[in-house]
């Protein structure tokens, strides 16, 4: 009895984790690529948004530029995007395009809200790499070209946050800060999260028809000779 309750115990500790969510219908149109997909976006959209937050804190004067609150701007953007409304000052870019409006230096630069722009890029980017969906079914997929070239410009995105700079030499958006006062490595630790998620994605996808080649041809094979293996002495 001692070790029944013990099991008990133990599962209802396994189903109280915070990474555990309620099955929903729609998952029933889901394969398990799908699900793995759909949760690897979910944690990087969740990445995004703290790199966004962090960068609001250290870049004040861009949600200053349209919005009363770092709060408000940020729900701004996020209801933009998911909503496939376009913020009026990016004039119709998104994906790689807004990253470049959000990361163009000179006397042409931005005027908008860089962060925000950056947000839309990354996360419409994000979308496409997922098959063009927020959430896929059984009839999407991941385009491992799409998945490889995104963790790219990922990267390329990070690199520029940290290096481009002004016409006075000040960086366009404060980041990543190792000082005195602290270290801030936010935007680093969870752009190379996003990074890293998208190459799994990539790589998963690009496995995808070689993986069910190869499991057709395994199970033909033990299911048309199995009972002759079984047979054979060991």
């Amino acid at each position: 009895m001692a070790a029944i309750a013990f099991c008990l115990g133990g599962c209802s500790t396994l189903d109280s984790t915070q990474r555990a969510d309620a099955y929903r219908n729609r998952e029933w149109l889901q394969s398990g690529a799908n699900r793995v997909a759909n949760l690897a976006l979910r944690d990087n959209l969740q990445s995004i948004r703290r790199v966004q937050l962090t960068l609001y804190r250290r870049n004040p004067r861009e949600w200053r530029k349209w919005a009363p609150s770092a709060d408000e701007a940020t729900q701004r953007v996020w209801d933009a995007v998911m909503q496939g409304t376009p913020l009026p000052e990016l004039h119709g870019a998104t994906g790689v395009e807004a990253i470049r409006m959000a990361l163009e230096p000179g006397p042409q630069a931005f005027q908008g809200d860089r962060v925000a722009a950056l947000v839309v890029g990354w996360v419409t980017m994000l979308r496409q790499a997922n098959g063009d969906t927020w959430e896929q079914t059984m009839i999407d997929g991941v385009n491992a070209e799409n998945a490889y070239r995104a963790a790219r410009n990922m990267e390329i995105s990070l690199w520029l946050l940290a290096s481009r700079t002004d016409a006075n030499g000040q960086p366009l958006l404060l980041s990543t800060e190792i000082g005195e006062r602290g270290r801030n490595l936010v935007a680093d630790r969870e752009l190379s999260k996003v990074v890293a998620r998208l190459d799994l994605l990539a790589a998963q996808a690009d496995e995808k028809y070689r993986r069910a080649a190869l499991d057709f041809s395994q199970s033909w094979l033990l299911g048309s000779l199995g009972p002759l293996f079984s047979m054979v002495p060991r």
